[in-house]
C-alpha cells in the first residue's frame, strides 16, 4: 500500500522562526562584541526608516499547560512581580546606552509565559518605563497575549489606553477531555466574554490561538471548537500543529502517553476539516497555520508581500531589528541572533553586574542570509526565486533537482528562476524549507530534536 502524502513528508524538522534554527548557531564564533557591532549597525540602518521592534518575555504562569513549550516559571506568588519588571527595565537601560541615538519603537509584543499574570500597575509601569528613553513610531502595533481566565476588563482597558491594539488569547481546544489532560481548564464563556470586552474597547485586531493533534482530541472536538471560534468572529486566529516533544519538555509533556496523541492522517485530518469550516466563515489562510478575516491588518501583509516572521511568529509588518527583552529571549539583528539566559537567576545575576545579560548567539554568514530570504519567502509568500543574482547560490540546482519529487506530488510548482506552493503543498512548507537548509543538511541531527512537520 503506497504511503499518503501526509505519511510521506510527515519528519521531524524546524519551525522555522528563523534560520539558521538554533541547534545549528555557531555558538563558538559568537561574542558579545560581535552582537553589539551587528545591532548597532542594523540601528543605524532602520531606527528613522522603520523603527525596532521589541519583544518582552514575562515568564509566570499559576498553572502549568502542558501542551506548552513556552520558557515559564510556575507561581502563585505575584510578589514576583515588580522585581520582574524593573530587571527588564534595567536591561532596556543597558541598550539605550549603547544605542547612538533614541530608538522609535514599531512593535511592541509582551509573551510568555502569562503577560495578564501581572497587575496592570506593573504592566504601566513596565510601558511607561520602556517610553522615558524611546519615542513611539507613528504606525506604532502594540500587542499582547492574554489568558481568558484571567485577563480583566482593566487590563484591556489599561494597556488600550497606552497604544495597545493587538490581543491574543490563547483557546486552544474547548473539549473537556482534552482541556483535563492540558490541564487548561477554560469555558468557553470565558474567552467570548475577554473577546467581546476587547471589541467594545476597541481593540482593532483580536486574536485566538487554537492547537490540532492534542491529547484525546477527536474531529467532533475540533469542529465544535472551529464552530464556537466561528461564533465570535476573532480577526485573526492561528491553528497550530501541537510539538509533542517530551524528551525536550520533560514532565511537562508527560501528563499522557504518545498513543493518546493523534497522529500522520488522523491529525491532518483535524487540519484540514478544521481550514473548510473557517474558510467557509471568510477566515482566508495566510503564512503557515494562520487566518485572518479580510478587514485584519495580518491579510493586507500577506495580500501585499510584506508579511514577516520571527521569533515572535508572523508579523504584520517588518523591522530589521528586534530586541528580546527578559529571560530566554532571543533578539535579531537580522545579521545575528542573541538569547538571553534562560534561568531567572542566571538573568538576574548579570544584570546584577551591569551585563546585557545574553548566554548564547550566531552570527549569520553571507550563506545564511541568502537561506534565510529563501525560507521567509516560502513561510511568508509561498513562493521563492531567484531572479536577482544575490539569491543565487551554488548549491541550488542540486537543491532543485531534489524537489522534482515534491513537484511530482502537486506540492510545488518549479520553473527557470522559480519554485511556487501549491494550495495543497502549503501543509509541507516545512518540508520544503528543510531542503534548502544547508546547515541541517551538512549537520544531521543523530537525537530527537524537533517536533514532527505535519
Amino acid at each position: 500500500m503506497s504511503l499518503s502524502l501526509t505519511q510521506k513528508y510527515n519528519v521531524p524538522g524546524p519551525r522555522y522562526t528563523s534560520y539558521p534554527t538554533v541547534p545549528f548557531w555557531e555558538e563558538d564564533l559568537f561574542t558579545t562584541k560581535k552582537w553589539n557591532d551587528t545591532f548597532i549597525k542594523s540601528f543605524f540602518e532602520s531606527n528613522k526608516s522603520e523603527g525596532i521592534s521589541l519583544y518582552i518575555h514575562l515568564p509566570f504562569c499559576e498553572s502549568l499547560c502542558t501542551f506548552c513549550g513556552c520558557n515559564k516559571r510556575i507561581t502563585k506568588r505575584h510578589d514576583v512581580e515588580n522585581p520582574y519588571i524593573l530587571a527588564v527595565l534595567k536591561e532596556w537601560n543597558l541598550y539605550c546606552d549603547l544605542f547612538p541615538q533614541k530608538p522609535i519603537i514599531k512593535e511592541i509584543h509582551l509573551g510568555g509565559g502569562t503577560p495578564t499574570f501581572f497587575s496592570i500597575e506593573n504592566l504601566e509601569t513596565l510601558i511607561n518605563g520602556i517610553f522615558k528613553r524611546a519615542d513611539k513610531a507613528k504606525e506604532h502595533e502594540f500587542s499582547f497575549e492574554g489568558h481568558p481566565n484571567n485577563t480583566t476588563r482593566k487590563h484591556l482597558q489599561s494597556l488600550y489606553d497606552i497604544g495597545f491594539r493587538r490581543v491574543s488569547f490563547g483557546v486552544q481546544d474547548y473539549s473537556e477531555k482534552v482541556q483535563i489532560a492540558i490541564h487548561r481548564i477554560q469555558p468557553f464563556h470565558n474567552v467570548a466574554k475577554v473577546t467581546f470586552w476587547a471589541k467594545e474597547i476597541g481593540y482593532t485586531s483580536v486574536g485566538h490561538d487554537l492547537i490540532f493533534g492534542l491529547p484525546f482530541q477527536t474531529l467532533d472536538d475540533v469542529i465544535d471548537t472551529i464552530d464556537k471560534t466561528n461564533s465570535l468572529q476573532p480577526d485573526r486566529l492561528a491553528f497550530y500543529s501541537y510539538a509533542h516533544v517530551p524528551w525536550i519538555k520533560g514532565n511537562g509533556q508527560r501528563g499522557f502517553n504518545g498513543e493518546d496523541v493523534p497522529k500522520d492522517d488522523e491529525k491532518r485530518l483535524l487540519y484540514e476539516v478544521g481550514k473548510k469550516r473557517l474558510a467557509a466563515n471568510n477566515y482566508h489562510e495566510i503564512g503557515m497555520d494562520h487566518f485572518a478575516l479580510e478587514s485584519d491588518s495580518m491579510y493586507e501583509s500577506f495580500k501585499d508581500g510584506k508579511l514577516h516572521r520571527n521569533f515572535m511568529g508572523y508579523t504584520s509588518s517588518k523591522t530589521q531589528l528586534m530586541i528580546g527583552l527578559g529571560v530566554s529571549s532571543i533578539s535579531d539583528s537580522w545579521y545575528s541572533f542573541a538569547q538571553n539566559e534562560k534561568t531567572i537567576e542566571a538573568y538576574y545575576s548579570r544584570l546584577d553586574n551591569n551585563e546585557i545579560p545574553i548566554f548564547r548567539g550566531h552570527v549569520l554568514t553571507d550563506e545564511d542570509l541568502i537561506i534565510r530570504k529563501h525560507i521567509l519567502n516560502l513561510m511568508c509568500k509561498f513562493e521563492t526565486s531567484w531572479e536577482n543574482d544575490n539569491q543565487f547560490f551554488k548549491e541550488l540546482p542540486g537543491i532543485i533537482n531534489q524537489l522534482h519529487e515534491m513537484e511530482i506530488d502537486g506540492i510545488i510548482e518549479i520553473s527557470s528562476k522559480k519554485i511556487k506552493v501549491t494550495v495543497k503543498g502549503k501543509a509541507f512548507v516545512r518540508n520544503l524549507c528543510m531542503a534548502f537548509d544547508l546547515r541541517l543538511k551538512r549537520n544531521a541531527p543523530e537525537t530527537e530534536l524537533f517536533s514532527m512537520t505535519v
